[in-house]
Formats: C-alpha cells, structure tokens, sequence
C-alpha cells in the first residue's frame, strides 16, 4: 500500500456551506436534491452498516442520471465532487462512486472499509463483448473480507466474488494507494484524486 500523506481526510459534512456552494454556483433550483440528500444521511445514521450501503447505493444510482464528462462538464475525464454532482443532477461512474464514497463516510462508515477501484468492466454490444474502464465503491466488512460491490452499472450490492464482469486495476482512498498486480495508477489520476480532496474540503466536507 502507497500512503497517501498530507492529504485532507472527509469526516463529516457541512451542510450549510454545502447549501451556499451549491446555490452560488448552480442555482436555488438544485437545492431539492441536497436536502433530499442530507434528509437520507440523518435517517441513516443509526442503521447497520449493510442498511447504509443499500441506502447509499440506492440513492444515488436513482437520484444522478449517468453522463459523460464531455457532456457534463465538457471535458474528457474529471472527477466531480458530491456537490457539484448534486449540482448537475448528472454524472459518469467515477462522480457516482465518489458521492457514494462521502456519503458513506458522513454516516460513519471507516475510511479503512472503502475504497474507490478502477476496474475494467466487460460490457456487451453490437459487435459482442468488450471491456470498459469503469469505477465502483468497494466495501471491505474486515480488511481480509470478500468486498461488497457499490456499482451503478448492477444496482445490486454483491461480493467481488461474484461480479467476474469486472477486473481490479487498482484501488485507493483518503488513506492510501493499492495496486493492482502489474498494474499502475497514473499520476493524472492521483492528481485528479488530489484536487477533489481539496475541493471537496473547500466545499464542506470536513
């Protein structure tokens, strides 16, 4: 595991300067989804863990419509944060994991039970099977333990065992870096990871 030192951790949320960031920069219209959002994590709090994953789960694949980036923000790949996701209404796999990944934290989830994976995803087409690079939530019950699975493309929550679909690239979070066996994240992507983390503590996320 790579540490990931000098970078701010998210342990709660700070709705008030959610809400400011959000009008300022996307209009009173959006703030409906915010609170239905912040109206989720109170409900939540106090629900076994499993019930937080379905509940985050669940919320997000249903309430932010799946779009690329190039159409959201008119590049090729950036990672939003869950504000800004709120925001748009609208976002690609990486945005949706990561709005899955703080909510999970501000209902009191350890950082050390999730972690964000790229993977490759195979998908079907026209032309037959292909593989897509994708991003999903993994949620780790003890560190030696099967992961649960927070995934838009299969709304359900199942163990790793069980999604051969998918292919582990590599996995990180607040804390830490995991490689994948023969495989590398790229600096643009833990510089992408940076710059959220900050934004995202700009925004509220303390």
């Amino acid at each position: 595991m790579l540490t990931l030192s000098g970078l701010p951790f998210a342990l709660g949320v700070d709705f008030d300067r959610l809400q400011q960031v959000l009008v300022s920069r996307f209009g009173a219209e959006r703030l409906p989804l915010l609170l239905e959002w912040q109206r989720m994590l109170g409900e939540g709090r106090k629900a076994l863990e499993v019930d937080k994953l379905r509940r985050v789960n669940d919320f997000v694949n249903q309430r932010i419509t799946f779009d690329d980036d190039i159409s959201v923000w008119g590049q090729n790949d950036y990672w939003a944060t869950p504000t800004e996701t709120i925001g748009q209404g609208r976002g690609d796999c990486e945005d949706i994991a990561i709005a899955k990944y703080y909510s999970l934290i501000d209902l009191g989830v350890p950082i050390s039970k999730l972690r964000l994976v790229y993977v490759k995803a195979a998908q079907t087409g026209p032309a037959g099977t292909f593989l897509q690079a994708h991003m999903v939530l993994a949620y780790y019950a003890t560190p030696t333990a099967d992961p649960q699975v927070l995934d838009n493309l299969n709304p359900l929550i199942l163990p790793a065992s069980r999604r051969s679909d998918l292919s582990p690239i590599f996995s990180f979070n607040s804390a830490g870096l995991w490689q994948g066996t023969g495989n590398n994240a790229s600096k643009s992507n833990l510089s992408r990871w940076q710059d959220l983390l900050a934004r995202a503590r700009a925004e509220g996320f303390q």
